[in-house]
């Protein structure tokens, strides 16, 4: 078989793999093939060996729900949030996002942070591909529905994670932009259901804070 652009550009450009070489190969919804290379050159072409039932993702589903930073930080959270285990990555816009997105430009970034994911997802191992879904403004995304377990990561108050009880499934954290949410999106945040976390005394940037809660989390709760 033949590997599609992104990845035959990864198995050539990265891996630098050459006729005989072994390799794994997935297809983002768990469970990955062995196989080899017979061909490296235009069409980087495999044969498929085994199948293996492998599964390499946390007990707990993390949820990141985060406010567009500015620059390309997006592409940092997105790949290290997927190292780090999240099942999904929802990027929302809220009023002191410095970046604002929408239409084709909106759709060009979300295209792009699905590949950051799937190439996170190779270099980590994992193979199922986090989802991360369309940019929704942050108040359409507060009238959804929300997890039983949902958190908004506050430098003000809140409770630390070490004293929350253990989540049963899934884990759901809201957070804010550079400059941090207004109070108005706090309040609203909070009559969804989102409970107001800390992680100590020191204020984390936008593009640290949600991974370093992730990481927390799965040492509390996950498989770390």
């Amino acid at each position: 078989m033949d590997l599609p652009g992104e990845a035959a550009h990864h198995a050539v450009r990265v891996l630098r793999l050459r006729p005989g070489d072994a390799l794994i190969l997935f297809d983002g919804k768990g469970g990955e093939y062995t196989a080899r290379v017979i061909d490296a050159g235009k069409d980087f072409r495999v044969t498929l060996d085994a199948w293996c039932e492998r599964e390499c993702e946390a007990p707990l589903s993390v949820t990141l729900v985060q406010a567009l930073p500015g620059g390309d930080k997006m592409d940092w959270v997105v790949q290290k949030a997927v190292e780090l285990g999240a099942t999904m990555i929802q990027p929302v816009q809220s009023r002191r996002s410095v970046v604002r997105l929408a239409g084709e430009r909106a759709e060009k970034r979300v295209t792009h942070w699905r590949q950051v994911a799937i190439s996170a997802c190779e270099q980590s191992g994992r193979n199922h591909v986090p989802e991360v879904g369309a940019i929704l403004d942050l108040t359409h995304y507060l009238s959804r529905p929300q997890s039983e377990n949902s958190y908004i990561l506050s430098p003000h108050q809140g409770e630390r994670l070490t004293v929350l009880p253990r989540p049963v499934n899934a884990v759901t954290l809201l957070i804010g932009p550079e400059g941090g949410f207004e109070k108005i999106e706090e309040d609203m945040a909070r009559s969804a259901g989102f409970q107001p976390v800390t992680l100590g005394a020191r204020i984390l940037r936008t593009e640290t804070a949600g991974l370093a809660a992730i990481a927390a989390i799965m040492a509390l709760w996950g498989d770390f």
